[in-house]
């Protein structure tokens, strides 16, 4: 059987500048997660095709340069020159938009992938960007910083934080899901509880938040791909 192919779309930078440079050591990463996974087999037979970001400093990035046995291929994409060619407009915003993820689209399914893992992608993908992959049979899955149904979209961490200050939550969570065009209301894949600690800060839940994240994006991973291919052979990927 041929190895599956995946695709790792991540965004870089978003986190607070504690959780920042815990992200920059080696092996503390979503992307270097599976990296390793699929070197030492707990993904097994797999291998990352192609990393893609919108931010061209992405420590990602570097790291799929330095990966090993050897390096994966990266690419560049940044929405904001899109947006420099339409008006700021609403209609202009959404045309930046749908053409950005055309040529995403292009460069993501020129490489042939089984699957793409969105590992901390920060813009929401198009319904069209999202048909095209359906159209290949290339699902998509994303990690979200939030258990199901709670705090979907951007700042998940910090809002769920806040919810815990305020007395209203006791606990938050990661998922693996599903991408569809609803913003993190696909199909889990993989959940993970996480309770707060009185007295913890912001940095603190992030940087539990991120070492469950990296369990979670291997596992999730895994399932998808055996998902997949029993779909595909009515065998999984062992």
């Amino acid at each position: 059987m041929s190895p599956t192919s995946i695709t790792v779309l991540i965004s870089g930078n978003g986190y607070a500048k504690a959780a920042l440079e815990m992200l920059k050591k080696p092996g503390s990463s979503n992307l270097q997660a599976i990296i390793d996974a699929c070197r030492n087999s707990t993904i097994p037979n797999a291998g990352i095709i192609r990393v893609i970001s919108n931010r061209e400093k992405a420590y990602g990035l570097e790291r799929a340069k330095r990966a090993n046995p050897k390096d994966i291929p990266t690419a560049y994409l940044n929405l904001l020159k899109y947006k420099k060619q339409h008006p700021a407009t609403p209609d202009g915003i959404d045309a930046a938009r749908e053409a950005y993820f055309e040529a995403l689209a292009s460069i993501v399914l020129e490489d042939k992938p089984d699957i793409v893992v969105c590992a901390g992608w920060m813009l929401i993908v198009t319904a069209s960007f999202l048909d095209k992959l359906a159209a290949a049979k290339v699902p998509i899955i994303n990690l979200h910083p939030a258990l199901p149904g709670e705090f979907n979209g951007m700042n998940a961490i910090e809002r769920a934080y806040e919810a815990f200050q305020q007395g209203k939550i006791e606990k938050t969570g990661i998922m693996i899901h599903y991408v569809i065009k609803e913003v993190d209301e696909g199909e889990p894949i993989v959940t993970k509880e996480l309770a707060f600690k009185e007295g913890e800060t912001l940095n603190d839940v992030e940087a539990r938040i991120h070492e469950l994240e990296w369990r979670a994006i291997v596992e999730g991973t895994k399932i998808a791909i055996d998902t997949l291919l029993q779909a595909r052979t009515g065998t999984a990927n062992d």
